[in-house]
């Protein structure tokens, strides 16, 4: 999961949880040229799909799957249209 945000200091604000079946990622950036380098970096390690908050929104998403090529998964989350207001709250319009 790769999270968009300026105010994230990314060294700090990460996590990695490691199973027997997986290995997960929470990755923070703090603008789109992080996530483009974020992005190479994750593809190098082996990680086979990121997900990407809807703050990239979709034609971000697009380029980061461009970037790799279409060889890494790019998913990206997004809401539904009725919970705008809630949202909006949280991150302003």
């Amino acid at each position: 999961m790769m999270i968009l945000g300026p105010y994230y200091d990314p060294e700090q604000h990460q996590a990695h949880f490691e199973t027997a079946w997986c290995d997960t990622y929470i990755v923070t950036v703090r603008d789109f040229e992080e996530a483009k380098a974020k992005i190479l970096e994750l593809q190098q390690l082996g990680v086979g799909a990121v997900e990407v908050c809807g703050g990239f929104g979709p034609e971000r998403a697009k380029e980061l799957i461009a970037l790799t090529n279409g060889e890494l998964a790019v998913g990206y989350v997004t809401s539904f249209p009725e919970q705008a207001p809630l949202f909006a709250q949280v991150f302003g319009d």
